[in-house]
């Protein structure tokens, strides 16, 4: 080989492996992670996706996409995700609707909610309340059971067993009411016809309406929590008007079953330091999700102890999806 043709290849290695030393793969893969919305864009699901997805780029350099498939209350985005291969490269932003309400909603799945996942990290939870139009001039619970039992009341939620179905049910089964039910495909259309007056009230997370509640354009009569809102105090609870329903909406990061243990490990401490930031805290803060830190095998216990500890709440609602 002549010197010249020699001496170029060696540089020509030389240069390709300097920039491989140089480069910055992903934190746990070098192809772009795709994190799977149960949700349309817009809602608290589709937020939180969004601020993983911006944080993993900016502190890790791990490329994250966000993923928009809503459908049959969750269970088309799981059954996608639990088909992909478990290299870390497709994740869901897992929350109540697939894994927790489904397996009760549904007659069967086309995935194991529990054993069909890597439940790799929990991000926190948030609380729904119930809001009406103010032109209804309806103040308090007792308006509003005195206008369900009168002309009717017509409600919105994000989708047929949804968290906000399940607490629209609830609260109809408390008050011995019959409300009109209009699922959509997420919180934000069903957000965007309660503004445009198609709807007279609709079921959402309180933190994703605080705008909405201080601008006054709606009037929130009762939060979902065990306690008082600290945004909100003076919203009262269900619970102390005399009505005992409890409903918390939870999320967290999920992949398909059989995920490398030590990539999960990288995954959830991501997760962690990245919940852990100042400027994720308060956004975290003022959507209204408090996080809890869990280890994977916690947080996979507390997916299935959902499913057990929601059931008899989903089968008193008598939502059934077939």
């Amino acid at each position: 080989m002549p010197m010249k043709t020699s001496a170029l290849l060696m540089l020509t290695a030389a240069t390709i492996l300097g920039s491989a030393a140089c480069a910055e793969p992903g934190k746990w893969s070098d192809e772009p992670v795709r994190i799977v919305v149960t949700f349309p864009p817009g809602g608290t699901s589709d937020l939180v996706a969004r601020i993983l997805a911006q944080y993993l780029e900016s502190e890790y350099g791990q490329k994250a996409v966000v993923d928009n498939r809503p459908g049959a209350g969750g269970t088309v985005a799981a059954d996608y995700v639990a088909q992909q291969p478990a290299d870390g490269t497709t994740l869901i932003l897992a929350n109540n609707a697939p894994f927790t309400i489904a397996p009760t909603q549904f007659d069967s799945l086309p995935y194991d909610p529990v054993d069909g996942f890597t439940h790799i990290a929990n991000l926190g939870a948030s609380t729904p309340g119930l809001f009406v139009q103010p032109a209804l001039e309806i103040t308090d619970l007792d308006g509003f059971i005195a206008m369900a039992k009168g002309d009717g009341i017509t409600y919105g939620s994000s989708g047929v067993g949804s968290i906000t179905h399940i607490l629209g049910q609830a609260v109809d089964t408390a008050l011995e009411i019959e409300t009109i039910h209009v699922p959509y495909q997420g919180s934000a259309p069903a957000i965007q016809d309660f503004r445009a007056g198609v709807l007279e009230a609709f079921y959402d997370s309180m933190a994703q309406n605080s705008s909405m509640i201080e601008d006054g354009e709606v009037v929130a009569l009762a939060v979902a929590s065990p306690e008082r809102s600290k945004r909100f105090p003076e919203i009262p609870t269900f619970r102390e008007l005399g009505y005992d329903v409890v409903i918390e909406n939870w999320t967290g990061l999920s992949g398909p079953a059989g995920m490398d243990p030590e990539m999960v490990q990288t995954i959830h401490d991501s997760v962690e330091e990245i919940m852990a930031i100042p400027a994720v805290i308060e956004q975290m803060d003022q959507w209204g999700i408090a996080h809890t830190e869990m280890t994977t095998e916690e947080f996979n216990g507390f997916v299935a102890k959902t499913i057990e500890v929601w059931r008899p709440l989903i089968e008193a609602a008598k939502v059934n999806g077939g």
